[in-house]
């Protein structure tokens, strides 16, 4: 059965999933890369980046069930790229060269139209501009049977919290304080929209493992 998930997704020891003004130098907000140290000494880390070695374990477990029985993904726009307002043309396709780590239909939330794209090993960019929910419907029938992760930003897993539309939620809560930034929970009642915490594990690189899972309606 198709479930929304959220995976992999680091938040900082004050809360923040990225750092304060992103841009095309900071991807993750400035200091957002310290949240991520846990994922980038992984062996599936590596591994994304043709290279062999990388740590096993707890992180490296969580690392690689975030890309198992996936079917579609769904990013905000900041999660594509750095470029704001209208689609200046069709030169920014995303920041992971011309083979992205998707390799499924991905469908990215913005406010104005561009033609889907086509990438190498799988991944085809599909804009949507009616909302979390048109993105939704159709990135579960891209899925089919598999998952659809939600992979951020900040914004656009709050918008489906906020509307307890994901089902599980893995949160890699690492040690790194950045003061400012995009906060991931604050002013969401993740126990009245029916989320508990159904596992929690220490992992090995001063970072700790959560997931909540959705059980009751909202």
């Amino acid at each position: 059965m198709s479930r929304v998930v959220v995976r992999s997704f680091s938040v900082s020891l004050d809360g923040f999933g990225a750092g304060p003004d992103q841009n095309l130098e900071h991807p993750l907000g400035v200091n957002g890369h310290e949240m991520f140290q846990w994922f980038m000494s992984t062996r599936t880390w590596n591994q994304m980046q043709g290279k062999e070695g990388g740590e096993t374990g707890p992180e490296d477990d969580f690392a690689a069930r975030g890309f198992e029985n996936l079917g579609a993904w769904i990013l905000g726009r900041n999660m594509f790229g750095p470029v704001r307002g209208p689609w200046p043309d069709d030169s920014w396709k995303g920041w992971w060269g011309e083979e992205p780590p998707y390799h499924t239909p991905v469908f990215v939330l913005t406010n104005y139209e561009r033609e889907p794209l086509v990438m190498q090993g799988g991944t085809e960019f599909r804009f949507i501009t009616g909302g979390i929910e048109e993105a939704l419907a159709q990135a579960k029938a891209a899925a089919g049977e598999k998952d659809v992760r939600i992979g951020g930003g900040v914004a656009t897993i709050r918008q489906y919290l906020a509307a307890g539309l994901i089902d599980e939620l893995h949160l890699a809560i690492s040690p790194a304080l950045l003061g400012r930034g995009e906060h991931l929970l604050h002013g969401l009642d993740l126990r009245a929209l029916g989320y508990e915490c159904v596992q929690h594990v220490a992992g090995t690189r001063a970072v700790a493992h959560v997931v909540l899972r959705k059980t009751t309606p909202s």
